[in-house]
């Protein structure tokens, strides 16, 4: 049963995609958020119920400050041939007391009838094999997703979508985002609004809330020239470190950018996140009344 600081998980057997290219992002030096990578084994026992996977847990916790983030990171998931985004659960705004928890939770949602179906289409074992990442929490002012090309039409362009508050707002297609398309030299040659009509947000006491959000907000561009540059720039990043294209999740908060998640980008990408209806991404266990 092994925990490592998250810029440690280098063996995917052990710790899923999703935490490695995490980890080799924060050791690049990317804004990655601090954090922790449970392996399978771990995983598994926490999820069983094992007194001793628990209590390494919670002192695994004592090196981050809450509040925190939980999401999967199945062996297999996220790789150019598949996307898992919204098949299995995520946990925010979680205290450490909670994490034992949303670890099982997140270990259950992998064996949901909707995922095993997904695996069994993609021709992947039946059996998941689950690793988690653990992560300080990003109280986002605004996020959203940037794919390094056009995930339609495959052109070289930077697509982002954005909103306000916690990027679930777009994952689960809570919103319409913002649009944005960018060339690599940092030209914006589209600027699409949406229709940002709610926010998701931490909520007190943990778990997220939904709030409205006034109409000229609601219409308004989230996202400036200088945040823009921002964003170019971490892709241009990620070009360095990885190969192929990328479907990144971000988030500003004030005026500091995070790199939140890396995945390949799928040839069909689920949807490109648009429209999407929502799922388990976002904690659905886990969200508060609004």
């Amino acid at each position: 049963m092994i925990i490592v600081p998250l810029d440690e998980a280098q063996d995917e057997a052990l710790f899923g995609g999703k935490a490695c290219q995490l980890a080799v992002a924060a050791q690049a030096g990317l804004p990655v958020p601090a954090g922790v990578a449970l392996s399978v084994p771990l995983v598994e026992a926490v999820a069983g119920g094992g007194r001793a996977a628990t209590i390494a847990l919670g002192r695994a916790l004592h090196a981050l400050k809450p509040p925190l983030a939980a999401r999967s990171s199945a062996v297999g998931e996220d790789s150019e041939r598949a996307s898992f985004a919204g098949q299995h659960a995520t946990w925010l705004n979680l205290p450490r007391s909670r994490v034992a928890e949303a670890v099982r939770d997140i270990w259950q949602s992998a064996r949901s009838p909707a995922a095993l179906s997904y695996r069994q289409r993609l021709g992947l074992a039946r059996e998941p094999r689950i690793a988690v990442v653990v992560q300080e929490l990003v109280a986002a002012d605004c996020a959203g997703v940037l794919f390094s090309r056009d995930p339609l039409h495959g052109s070289a362009d930077l697509v982002i979508e954005a909103s306000w508050g916690l990027g679930e707002a777009v994952v689960a297609g809570v919103v319409v985002p913002d649009r944005f398309r960018v060339g690599r030299d940092g030209s914006v040659r589209e600027r699409t609004p949406g229709l940002k009509d709610m926010l998701v947000s931490p909520a007190p006491g943990g778990g997220t809330r939904q709030a409205k959000v006034p109409a000229e907000r609601a219409r308004g561009l989230c996202l400036d020239d200088s945040q823009l540059r921002d964003l170019v720039a971490l892709a241009l990043r990620c070009d360095e470190v990885f190969r192929g294209a990328h479907d990144l999740e971000w988030a500003f908060q004030a005026r500091d950018l995070f790199l939140l998640q890396r995945r390949a980008l799928t040839r069909a990408p689920a949807a490109a996140h648009v429209n999407k209806q929502p799922t388990f991404e976002g904690g659905s266990k886990w969200q508060l009344p609004t």
